[in-house]
This record gives structure tokens, sequence and C-alpha cells, in this order.
């Protein structure tokens, strides 16, 4: 399977020693460029990724980014390697600009890099659902569903995952990857080339706990109510409150707490 690898390794237990191979998850370095397939070319810099998606991972974070807000902005794709250059529609050098100007950092740690906490704050994206409501049983059964479709953490223990749901708790798309971030921007990088209306009558699901670029990735996209199987950060519930998203923590064995916008998840 693509993202996973086998290396030899050494079990000290208890019991004693055993020698034997084991299988990890690979962590690779993807180059990012934007062109406008003529005179504009230009570098988002490296991010460490699980290589498999990455058409989906690069379109969800341009996406995230704001480099571009449809997938009909993409003309095409050149990838080679560990090499993948997308060439934009509307690329010009005041899009590079802006971007340079909220950023002093590469692409690869999401949007870390932003020039304040305002423009965290201050996030664009579609209006959200105000009528989604899923009841906790749901929120409890999604939770068990994304944790039995972890092929990759079920084969190394070392992947995140986001998985999308409908009210009724179906799952209609998961994606995995070594770090969380790139793990939503495939999810949202492959749903922006079917159906962006997914986004405003779903719910997503975390493995993991629930920083801040997350929620502003699922801003981004007009997702309302984001839950997680860890904890939330101080940061991310302040996206939440000033967006009216919804934040569900600690989501595990039927237990969750909810932080924000609490009129959307229904007891049952």
């Amino acid at each position: 399977m693509e993202g996973l690898t086998d290396v030899p390794a050494k079990w000290i237990t208890p019991e004693g020693i055993r020698k034997g191979i084991d299988t990890i998850c690979v962590e690779e370095a993807l180059s990012i460029s934007i062109s406008n397939g003529s005179d504009i070319n230009f570098s988002l810099g490296v991010t460490m990724r699980t290589p498999g998606d990455d058409i989906h991972l690069v379109t969800g974070l341009l996406f995230s980014e704001g480099l571009i807000n449809s997938y009909k902005q993409i003309i095409d794709f050149e990838s080679k390697n560990s090499e993948i250059t997308v060439i934009l529609s509307n690329l010009d050098e005041k899009t590079i600009s802006d971007f340079n100007r909220k950023n002093i950092s590469t692409a690869s740690c999401g949007i870390c890099g932003k020039e304040s906490i305002s423009n965290l704050l201050h996030i664009h994206g579609p209006e959200i659902s105000k009528d989604l409501v899923v009841e906790s049983s749901i929120i409890s059964q999604s939770t068990e569903t994304l944790r039995n479709q972890q092929k990759l953490f079920h084969d190394t223990g070392g992947t995140h995952a986001c998985g999308l749901f409908d009210k009724n708790g179906n799952l209609l798309f998961i994606a995995e990857d070594i770090g969380r971030h790139n793990a939503m921007d495939k999810l949202v990088g492959n749903i922006l080339s079917n159906s962006v209306e997914l986004f405003l009558e779903t719910f997503i699901v975390f493995s993991g706990r629930l920083s801040f670029e997350l929620v502003h990735k699922a801003r981004r996209a007009g997702i309302s109510i984001l839950v997680s199987i860890g904890a939330p950060s101080s940061l991310a519930i302040d996206i939440a409150v000033e967006h009216g998203l919804t934040i569900v923590g600690f989501a595990k064995n039927k237990n969750m707490t909810v932080y924000t916008g609490r009129a959307r998840i229904e007891n049952s």
C-alpha cells in the first residue's frame, strides 16, 4: 500500500527479545509551486507528508491559503518525483504579493506564519449552516466509524485522520496523513473536485487534538461542526466563537465535551 514501508526492528518485552520487520508510515518531502503556465512561477515551499493523494493535498492547501476559491481555477497539475506544480488561471503578481505579505514561512505547517492573530480570526468563507443539528449518538457512532476506517493507522500507528460525515453518521470521505493538517487538506481537496455543497450539511471528525489550523481550514470550506477525539486549543475555540462554529472535544466512549455552538448537538 502506498504510504507504507517495512523496516527491521527489535521488540523488547518482559518475555524476551524478538527481531523482525515492522511496517511504518512514510514521511517524505513534497515541493509545491504555482504557475500561470507562462511567465509567473512561484514556489510555495516544501511540506512533509505521507505520499498519496498529492493532488488533493495541494488543492486543499491552495484553497485554505486563499490562493484559489474554486477547483475551476486549476488548469492542470505537473508532477515529477517529489515536486508538483499547479497551473492556475487567475495567478498574477498581486496574488503572490498578498500571499507573501500574510506568510513569513513556508506552507509546510498549514497557516503558521500569518502576520497577526487578527488574520486568523477574520477568515473568509461561505455562509455556514445554522440549521444543521446532529444527535450525540451519531457523533459517538462516527468516531467509531472513523477509527475502524483508518487503514494506515491500523498498519503503522503513525497517522492522523479526518472524516466527513452526513447528519445520519454516514462516512462520505476520509483522508490520512502523518500530518493532521495534511489529512485535512487531502480531504478538502478531494471534496472540492466533487461538490462543495457537501461542506455545508456535514460535520467532520478528527482523530487527535483540534488545533487552530484545522478550524481555519474548516471555516474556509464552510463546515460548521468539528468533532475531535482529543482536546481543542484555546485559539481553535476563539476562531469557532468568532465564526459561529461548533466544537466537540474528547468524543470517545460515548462521552463528549461541547465547547461552542452547543445548539447544534442534540442529546440522544
